[in-house]
Parts: structure tokens; sequence; C-alpha cells
């Protein structure tokens, strides 16, 4: 029995060194470029993981107080969850004047391979990563109902 597991072992291992995408080549070097942003506008915010939460949860606050009718967020990869937290945030401080839309996604970004010895070639290889496009929009403004 752990003869059959070894050898499935040997097999998938053998598989995986196949796609050359799974595995940092050692002739190449990765540069991840910037992934393509969908629209541009006062009210469209992309989320980091770089980015500070607060900073980035006070700029909402700010477009959605001076006028906005509607923010829109974009996360993509690890980011996604702090998406979803400055969405939830924004909620509970416009408590029942904003409502959300969420969309999920997939996006294509592009690796560039930098050669790292003279008898290779540049390349390039796509990933898919997960996207999440959020949009708060108002329902009622504050103060309306004086």
């Amino acid at each position: 029995m752990s003869e059959i597991m070894a050898d499935e072992n040997i097999v998938k291992k053998k598989q995986d060194h196949k796609n050359p995408k799974r595995f940092p080549n050692k002739k190449h070097a990765i540069k991840k470029r910037l992934p393509v942003r969908p629209i541009e506008g006062d009210n469209v915010i992309y989320v980091t993981k770089k980015t500070n939460f607060k900073a980035q949860l006070d700029k909402c606050c700010d477009l959605l107080t001076k006028g906005e009718n509607e923010i829109i967020l974009h996360g993509l990869g690890a980011a996604i969850q702090r998406c979803c937290n400055l969405a939830l945030q924004l909620e509970i401080l416009f408590s029942g004047t904003c409502q959300i839309e969420v969309n999920t996604g997939t996006v294509d970004v592009i690796d560039d391979l930098e050669p790292l010895t003279d008898d290779v070639d540049f390349g390039a290889q796509v990933r898919h990563t997960s996207s999440i496009h959020i949009r708060i929009f108002r329902t009622a403004l504050l103060g309306a109902n004086k």
C-alpha cells in the first residue's frame, strides 16, 4: 500500500515540474506589473494592503460627506478582505443612508520574466487573481429627515 502512495507522489511531483508558471525558473527574475485599472475618477478608490486603512476610511467618509452619491471600491487578491472591511465600516458609519452592491470576479495580471543569463530571452506570463468591486451608494441624505 505504501509503495502505491509513494508512486503517486512521484507522479504528482513530476507533473508539477512540467508547468513552469507554478515554479519560479532559475533563469528568470519575475517582475510583477501593476494591474490594469478599470476606471478612474474622484469617487473610485483602489484598496491595497500597503495603504493605511484609516486614511482610506477617512477619504471615503470625506467623499460621502461632501455630497458624492456613490463610491466604487476595487480590491485584488489579498486586499479583498480589507476592501470588504472598508465597505462594512462605511455602512456602519452612515447607518441606514447607504447601501452596498458587491461584484466579484477574476482579473488577468501579467508578470514580466527578465533573464538572469544571456542565453535566455525576455518573456511574460499571465496569472489570474480574484477581484472585488464594491459600489456604495446613498439612499438618503444625512439630516434630511429633520
